[in-house]
């Protein structure tokens, strides 16, 4: 049975597209076997680090199912959901669980901006309805809806709205915030490619969501709260959040390491410039990221000195 506890490492995966545009089937199955060498409890399909805005119904059902097929069967397999009303929403969610997801990853409406009761009557019915546990995510950087934490408290206590991802900045305060004010069992988790980490397990995080491409060193300093080896990493992490690159970034990181044939991004993101590439290149040469072949077998999960 599938696990649907999203505690720990659970990095979003890119969705590998082939030089043509096409959905890259391929270069998906070994993306995932590398989120597995790399030591992650779980991954994420169709967040804002996936291109999910890009992608038809039939690629979600084929993403889902291959991600189903190769992920190890007790991983816990999140996809999200991003409709902008609650019917298109529940549609979204329920498509999701038959191909293969075990915990949804919810944004709220959008479109127009609901008020607080719309919210908590939204997320209430996705869950109903869904029968999957529901992580609320919060993140107005792209979706313009703020999310109090007394409104993500009266979320926590809906029948399965079980967690949620924190990600407006500061995340770490309202991480804290939001910790001293649910229930134990309510999961908090951060986001924004896990730029603040260690501060938010130290605030009472229990997981976080970053893009896939440094999966094996972000363990490596989760395991260990290692600041000086998070440090090393600051600069791939910054460097991923740059809005409308940031996910060519992810993909020429990949491609770099052995993972993926194509760093191809569809519109309306863009690909990187010779010289953001080149800066790039220079942040890779400092990190010494090992490169990875499909069979490889686990490493040592620590950062080079």
């Amino acid at each position: 049975m599938r696990s649907g506890d999203t505690r720990g490492l659970i990095p979003v995966l890119a969705t590998p597209f082939a030089a043509n545009g096409d959905l890259d089937a391929d270069g998906l199955r070994r993306l995932v076997e590398f989120q597995q060498w790399c030591g992650v409890d779980g991954v994420a399909v169709f967040g804002f680090a996936s291109e999910g805005f890009t992608l038809t119904a039939g690629e979600r059902d084929t993403i889902l199912r291959v991600t189903d097929k190769e992920l190890a069967p007790d991983a816990p397999l999140v996809a999200g959901v991003n409709a902008t009303a609650t019917r298109p929403a529940v549609e979204q969610a329920l498509a999701c669980a038959d191909a293969g997801a075990s915990a949804l990853m919810v944004i709220p409406p959008y479109q127009v901006k609901p008020s607080a009761a719309q919210i908590v009557d939204f997320y209430g019915s996705v869950a109903a309805e869904s029968g999957l546990p529901v992580m609320v995510q919060d993140a107005p950087g792209s979706t313009g809806v703020t999310m109090p934490v007394d409104l993500i408290t009266e979320l926590s206590t809906l029948d399965g709205v079980t967690a949620v991802k924190i990600e407006p900045q500061p995340t770490v305060p309202k991480i804290g915030a939001v910790v001293d004010a649910t229930d134990p069992d309510f999961l908090v988790l951060g986001g924004q490619n896990a730029l603040f980490a260690l501060d938010e397990y130290e605030r009472g995080a229990v997981g976080t969501m970053p893009a896939c491409e440094f999966a094996d060193a972000l363990a490596a300093v989760l395991r260990d709260a290692d600041r000086a080896g998070f440090d090393r990493l600051l600069p791939l992490i910054r460097f991923g959040l740059q809005p409308g690159l940031a996910w060519s970034v992810h993909k020429h990181v990949l491609v770099r390491r052995g993972v993926l044939d194509s760093p191809a991004v569809r519109s309306p993101a863009r690909d990187a410039d010779p010289g953001t590439l080149a800066a790039l290149d220079r942040i890779l040469a400092d990190l010494r990221l090992p490169a990875w072949t499909p069979g490889q077998a686990a490493p040592d999960r620590t950062l080079p000195q």
